[in-house]
């Protein structure tokens, strides 16, 4: 006989969903002057933002899916691919168009390639843990230039950004090692594509477009239910709440408590969370710059479960991604602490770069001792990675 707590534990998760979304209502009844600015603000940023840079390749993807490119791409750059990353040569294909393109084509272009039958379940997973980036046009340009100014400053988070990827994409080839699967198991029903030829070039155009509009439609979706969450979360006083709770373990490691908040919206929604980072005025200005590689490379909830919408129409597990984007949110901040304080071209901080050449004995050891600590972190990774090929290898002998 079960006991009772069993059957309430039960009620309560089988009533979770449906309360939220109870309270979420009445919340949007109880702020709604202030739910609808917030409403407004997601739509600028949609309309201003998201929809220019993305809705092009949306459309893109979807003809190159109806052109041989992919597959003869993917014969080509196997034997790089596959020793790295193990995954198939098409895969460069997705990681090259999701780090161009941004959140989240390279979610969309994996999603496809399984539907499609071109890559297993396995490597699915293994490709969307790391094919799903930022983009250099928002991370250049809305983070660098518009939110802190600076061009070099968006040059940084993009190459740290970029190196962290590669390496979780290194890191993720031992993801479902011993997979023996040749060929899909699941193809969508949907998923067979017309080559296309001047005599249906109208008709595929027409889908192309329309299949980019939905998919273009579903972030803006997602964009504006996150500016009003947040809305409403900040005027429950639910972020008050956390910097009081959070406020003596961030004093302990010497951070201001004034970035727990934007932590936290950055967590929610990637784009809310930064721009609240960019304005944290403090002397040091690269504690700023590396929460945004963690926001940048994690990605938040709104985007997460935009992937979650996509990846549902297959059969691959979003598990991989999840700790894929959190491992990279982690490496990215790393990189970029370690770049700050080795290479002075990066030093962003208020302090000029002169001054800290008055006292040349500090600042050598300064720079040697995070030069030491950037050749072990190198190293302590080189010996996991070789460790782990060599079990591998001695499992398969």
């Amino acid at each position: 006989m079960k006991h009772p707590s069993h059957f309430i534990f039960l009620s309560i998760k089988k009533n979770i969903l449906p309360s939220l979304f109870v309270l979420f209502t009445i919340c949007l009844v109880l702020f709604s002057k202030q739910n609808l600015q917030a409403t407004k603000l997601g739509l600028q940023l949609w309309a201003n933002s998201i929809v220019p840079a993305l809705l092009p390749f949306f459309i893109a993807t979807e003809l190159l899916g109806h052109t041989n490119i992919i597959t003869k791409l993917g014969d080509f750059l196997n034997r790089f691919m596959r020793p790295i990353f193990n995954v198939p040569g098409i895969g460069a294909y997705a990681f090259i168009m999701g780090i161009i393109s941004g959140y989240p084509i390279g979610a969309k272009i994996v999603t496809n390639f399984r539907n499609e039958g071109l890559c297993t379940k396995a490597e699915a997973e293994r490709l969307v843990a790391f094919t799903n980036n930022s983009g250099p046009l928002f991370i250049i340009g809305t983070v660098g230039i518009t939110m802190f100014g600076n061009t070099g400053i968006g040059i940084l988070l993009f190459v740290t950004h970029l190196i962290s990827c590669l390496l979780v994409g290194i890191l993720f080839r031992f993801w479902k090692y011993h997979d023996t699967s040749k060929i899909s198991t699941f193809v969508h029903k949907s998923s067979t594509k017309n080559q296309i030829h001047f005599s249906n070039l109208g008709e595929i155009l027409a889908d192309s477009i329309a299949n980019a509009i939905h998919n273009i439609v579903m972030i803006g979706g997602f964009v504006i239910l996150f500016s009003v969450i947040i809305s409403i979360l900040n005027h429950c006083g639910i972020f008050n709440a956390l910097t009081f709770l959070l406020a003596p373990f961030f004093k302990t490691f010497g951070l201001s408590p004034n970035f727990i908040t934007p932590i936290a919206s950055g967590i929610c929604e990637l784009t809310n969370g930064l721009g609240l980072t960019s304005h944290i005025a403090q002397k040091s200005i690269s504690t700023n710059l590396i929460i945004c590689a963690f926001l940048l490379g994690f990605g938040g909830i709104s985007i997460l479960l935009q992937v979650f919408s996509i990846t549902s129409k297959s059969d691959f597990s979003i598990k991989a991604y999840f700790l894929g984007k959190l491992l990279q949110g982690s490496i990215a901040a790393i990189l970029t602490y370690l770049f700050i304080h080795i290479f002075p071209i990066f030093n962003f901080d208020i302090t000029p770069i002169i001054s800290q050449n008055v006292n040349k004995i500090t600042s050598y050891s300064y720079f040697f001792n995070a030069y030491h600590i950037s050749i072990l972190f190198i190293i302590g990774f080189i010996l996991l990675f070789i460790m782990k090929y060599k079990k591998q290898i001695r499992k398969e002998g």
